[in-house]
């Protein structure tokens, strides 16, 4: 099976220059954990729900005031339409991601998320099998080291 089968077409994304409440406004409006955010028509990094929180908390300042292009990861892995899914499934477990921007040609046409896997595991089981699903998710969840001061 196909990324562009199980893909999230209608992308809304930021600008590298909106803050941070712009971001929260779009992920409250649509149900959504992360936005792409591009410079242009190019894709220039993710932004989360946590990146938002996190970066609210530790800087102690106003959404408002914070601008994306501060705290949005850069170095995305992204996947392509014709991508196998059992192939984004591999990428997501080795960087430890729940969501893929899909670029064409270098232009974001939309975005696969752990979920979208799921369903699709759910109703073509022979494609998309339960145990791969499983085999990401737990890849996803592994633990990392963490650094201590």
């Amino acid at each position: 099976m196909k990324v562009e089968q199980v893909m999230s077409k209608n992308v809304v994304s930021c600008d590298a220059g909106d803050s941070a409440n712009r971001a929260a406004q779009v992920m409250w409006e649509l149900n959504v954990g992360v936005v792409p955010v591009l410079e242009g028509e190019e894709l220039a990094g993710m932004v989360t729900d946590r990146d938002i929180t996190m970066a609210a908390y530790t800087q102690g300042r106003r959404l408002i005031d914070i601008s994306l292009s501060s705290m949005m990861t850069r170095e995305v892995c992204f996947c392509r339409p014709e991508d196998e899914i059992a192939a984004v499934e591999d990428l997501m477990g080795e960087h430890q991601v729940r969501r893929l921007p899909v670029l064409d040609d270098g232009k974001l046409v939309g975005l696969i998320s752990l979920n979208d896997i799921a369903r699709a595991s759910v109703t073509s089981p022979d494609e998309v099998t339960p145990f791969e699903l499983g085999r990401t998710l737990s890849a996803i969840g592994q633990s990392r080291p963490i650094a201590l001061a």
